[in-house]
């Protein structure tokens, strides 16, 4: 059993909660939301009346708060954590933060005695609650040792992963997110074009969902081609930069808002000033990556 601080009772942090409860290790938990009280009432679970005294005695201390400004207040503030925390204590930053704050708020807890991984999570409310979370761990291997059996309650241990060193896991976790968000934005551009153009939607999403349009590029068409170094064309980038174009010339004449599509044509377009419009279209990754100054991996 640990002793754990948990700071940040919202929607996430209550079922994270409850699973470290029911790993039988001791809570305290605190948040700045009166109502956060309510939520959770279970005879081993303490409401804190501070950060700090909600630290006391503390072997780990997790932060699952909305930005590094409430990390920041929690910790350092005037009643902050720290003033609790014994040497030798863990913190587990979950957060979705600034992905430079973690090495800034280590280097502090450092000179206390506190060790620091940042640990963020993917996935959402309902695999927080089956104990079924993505966890992406940043730092010293010994650290996630004894972190794990806090770890282990909150995700499978196949889905415990060490991804590098500290500031690495939150690194992945927003590149993640923005993975996500501009294909949430793209499959909104599409079922709002093919609505445009009259296609019943159930049809479209079943086109949709048989292409890499709606599988995704990176789980069909990247592992088999440029990810295995083979850019030898299937459908290559000048056809990519050509049906691009005629898609957004019909968007164009149907309203379509196809804000992502835009961009992507100027992405295509760049092809050929690289020397690449030739190669398949997979072979963006390396459009790309010679315009970051990167070596092909």
């Amino acid at each position: 059993m640990m002793r754990i601080a948990f700071f940040g009772l919202g929607k996430m942090g209550i079922p994270m909660v409850r699973r470290l409860i029911q790993g039988d290790h001791q809570v305290v938990g605190f948040d700045l939301s009166p109502e956060a009280q309510t939520r959770l009432v279970d005879e081993r679970f303490t409401f804190g009346e501070t950060p700090e005294k909600t630290a006391i005695d503390a072997d780990i201390i997790i932060t699952m708060l909305p930005n590094e400004k409430a990390v920041e207040q929690a910790l350092f503030g005037a009643s902050g954590a720290v003033k609790g925390l014994r040497s030798g204590a863990l913190l587990l930053e979950m957060s979705t933060s600034d992905a430079n704050y973690i090495h800034c708020c280590a280097e502090r807890l450092s000179a206390l005695g506190i060790r620091s991984m940042d640990v963020p999570v993917c996935r959402g409310m309902s695999e927080a609650a089956r104990g079924e979370l993505l966890v992406l761990a940043g730092g010293e291997s010994d650290d996630l040792a004894t972190a794990m059996p806090v770890l282990s309650q909150l995700g499978k241990e196949e889905d415990i992963l060490h991804v590098g060193p500290l500031g690495t896991a939150i690194r992945l976790k927003l590149i993640n997110n923005y993975i996500s968000m501009v294909n949430m934005v793209v499959a909104a551009e599409g079922l709002t074009f093919a609505r445009l153009a009259g296609i019943d939607r159930e049809i479209a999403m079943r086109v949709f969902g048989s292409t890499p349009a709606g599988k995704g590029q990176m789980l069909t068409n990247f592992p088999r081609k440029v990810l295995r170094g083979d850019v030898t064309p299937e459908f290559p980038l000048k056809m990519g930069l050509k049906d691009i174009t005629l898609a957004l010339k019909l968007g164009d004449q149907l309203g379509a808002p196809l804000f992502i599509g835009a961009a992507a044509r100027q992405s295509f377009g760049l092809a050929a000033p690289w020397g690449r419009s030739e190669e398949d279209c997979t072979s963006m990754l390396h459009v790309l990556e010679d315009i970051a100054g990167l070596r092909p991996a």
